[in-house]
């Protein structure tokens, strides 16, 4: 509906109830793009980027766009609640991540900012964050009364209904708890779990803010069994062929049925190949469950790889699979030349998202796969499902391993994936890439060039040293900069730590400008060979190009880093960093737009 955007509105919303907060910001966009200014679009938009962890942004976008200052007789009041509403929430995220030292005072302003709209509309939802956090900041007589006073608020509107939907029950139920009666909150939560309106982020929600009551008060935080986590799946199987027959493919769909009727499954997270991949994407789709695919290479060829083979039944399963799923990605949209690592590039992406949205989701992430318990072989012995399985149990998570014929079959068997894979000539690795320049370099006069070589690419240098083997090539020219390392984790290390040695620098005592790093990161396929001019080994393709239309993006004294590598980083067993969305940002040269994240270290998290 072309002019309406309440079209926009509505998509927007529901991502953010599957837990997609990056597509449900992307999407308000597009819809601020055909409607600039739209108060509830705004409001949707700086919502998701508070959702996905985004707060500091979130915060910028709310102050910049005057949410803050709009006249409560331009909008519905509904929404001019949400909006200031908005406004709370942010401070709220703010004080729970601050230190020891501040958090106490952002939580009393926060605390204040949510009361203040409830005294103006006696809205239950504001009044209970209210309590909530005057109980975190201490305020013991505030926390009470406002609990009292929220409860009351929600038992009239119950009485009034007859019943009450989702929020009202929950929030009754996080009166409740302040005001520590336990029994009171469990029957409330009972009510809110039975409720039919009840969204998974919602859910998500509720659960992260009981939790913080329940430390508060000493309640055992078992009561919140009452709303239980949605399960998230990350799924791989073999294809169809000597190790998985059609009649063990079909004979497999009851023992995945129940496997993911156990885990009450949200989101299934893989591939389509003929065989698992497909009798599991069909069973996820069956349940109600949220399909989200990820494809190695071209889809086209894809299908000739992976799918035709098996036959044009498979085919038709395979596009069927394909119209229903919530959302496709390709981890490379290049040839696949034969080339095995691929598929395990698209696995490791795979398992990242999966464990995004189960974050996200406040959920377990779980892996489901069909593995016969042979290591991988032939041509595709670098991405078998052993390998998939491999990953995965180097995270530690809970895992559902069925054999062909429908046994149970102890994951740990698999192999364990190494760092780096063996590069081999004429065959693409998984490697990091970071491109860097420093911003005010063509302003250097002559004079100052032999210092800016020896103090600042001297920095550069010894920080490289550090990382020893981690780093395969490192070449400069100029003020330009690029690295590969073995992996994400090494090259997120490296890049903040380039960026606290640059900051560090004692320019003016130098005789230079201050000279501002920008930094691009990426995690992708790139060829390994011997460079005939530098004569010594280098690293190219596609990927390499893309992390380089990364950095003229990106603002001085920041790392912008892609979703991919975003997502392998957060398949690490103890996360280390935090990638904030930026948005889709138009890369540079015309390259299109990409999807960017901010990378920083997590409170307290220290380079290994």
């Amino acid at each position: 509906m072309p002019g309406d955007p309440r079209v926009w509105l509505t998509r927007s919303r529901a991502h953010s109830a599957a837990g997609d907060h990056l597509l449900a910001y992307d999407v308000a966009l597009r819809g601020l793009g055909e409607h600039p200014g739209d108060p509830a679009l705004e409001h949707a938009a700086v919502l998701a980027l508070a959702r996905s962890g985004a707060t500091e942004k979130a915060r910028e976008r709310y102050a910049a766009r005057g949410l803050g200052s709009i006249a409560p007789d331009t909008v519905e009041r509904s929404l001019h609640t949400d909006i200031a509403a908005l406004g709370a929430r942010i401070a709220k995220d703010l004080a729970l991540a601050a230190g020891r030292g501040p958090r106490i005072a952002l939580l009393r302003e926060a605390a204040f900012c949510y009361r203040r709209i409830f005294d103006d509309t006696g809205d239950y939802y504001p009044g209970v964050n209210a309590a909530t956090l005057a109980l975190l900041a201490g305020d013991e007589a505030q926390a009470r009364a406002l609990a009292a006073s929220v409860s009351a608020v929600c038992a009239c509107r119950i009485a009034e209904g007859g019943e009450g939907g989702y929020y009202l029950w929950a929030s009754l139920a996080e009166a409740s708890l302040v005001a520590g009666d336990e029994a009171a909150a469990a029957a409330a939560l009972a009510e809110a779990g039975r409720a039919g309106d009840a969204a998974r982020d919602a859910v998500a929600a509720t659960r992260r803010q009981l939790r913080l009551v329940c430390r508060a008060r000493g309640i055992d935080a078992a009561l919140l069994a009452a709303l239980p986590a949605p399960g998230i799946v990350f799924y791989t199987g073999h294809r169809i062929g000597p190790r998985l027959r059609e009649a063990n493919a079909a004979a497999l769909r009851p023992r995945i049925d129940a496997i993911l009727a156990e885990c009450k499954v949200a989101c299934g997270f893989g591939s389509l190949a003929s065989g698992a991949d497909i009798v599991i994407a069909e069973a996820l789709l069956a349940r109600g469950a949220d399909l989200e695919l990820v494809f190695p290479f071209r889809l086209e060829e894809f299908r000739n790889v992976s799918v035709r083979p098996a036959g044009g039944e498979w085919l038709e399963r395979f596009d069927r699979c394909l119209s229903l799923a919530r959302a496709t990605l390709f981890a490379t949209e290049d040839a696949f030349l034969d080339d095995d690592h691929l598929f395990n590039y698209a696995n490791r992406l795979a398992i990242g998202l999966a464990l995004q949205r189960a974050r996200a989701l406040d959920a377990e992430a779980r892996l489901l796969a069909v593995w016969d318990g042979g290591e991988a072989a032939g041509p595709l012995a670098a991405a078998g499902t052993a390998v998939g399985i491999g990953i995965w149990n180097a995270l530690g998570l809970p895992a559902d391993v069925l054999t062909p014929q429908g046994a149970r079959i102890d994951p740990a068997a698999a192999p364990a994936l190494s760092p780096a894979e063996p590069e081999a000539a004429g065959r693409r690795v998984l490697r990091a890439l970071l491109f860097g320049d420093l911003k005010g370099f063509s302003a250097l006069e002559e004079r100052q060039l032999p210092i800016f070589a020896e103090h600042v690419l001297g920095t550069v240098a010894a920080t490289l040293d550090r990382y020893g083997a981690a780093v395969g090539h490192a070449n400069t020219w100029g003020d330009g900069l690029y690295v590969v390392l073995r992996d994400p984790e090494s090259a997120a290390d490296c890049a903040l730590e380039l960026q606290r040695a640059i900051a560090r620098l004692p320019f003016a005592a130098l005789g230079l400008p201050t000279l501002g790093l920008r930094l691009g990161g990426h995690f992708g396929p790139v060829f390994p060979l011997q460079d005939p001019v530098l004569k010594r080994r280098a690293f190219m393709g596609s990927h390499v190009s893309r992390t380089a239309r990364i950095e003229p993006v990106t603002p001085e004294g920041v790392v912008y880093v892609t979703d991919a590598f975003a997502a392998v980083l957060a398949a690490t067993r103890e996360p280390r960093f935090s990638c904030d969305y930026v948005g889709l940002v138009p890369a540079a040269k015309n390259y299109g737009t990409m999807r960017m994240f901010a990378l920083s270290r997590r409170d307290g998290a220290e380079r290994r």
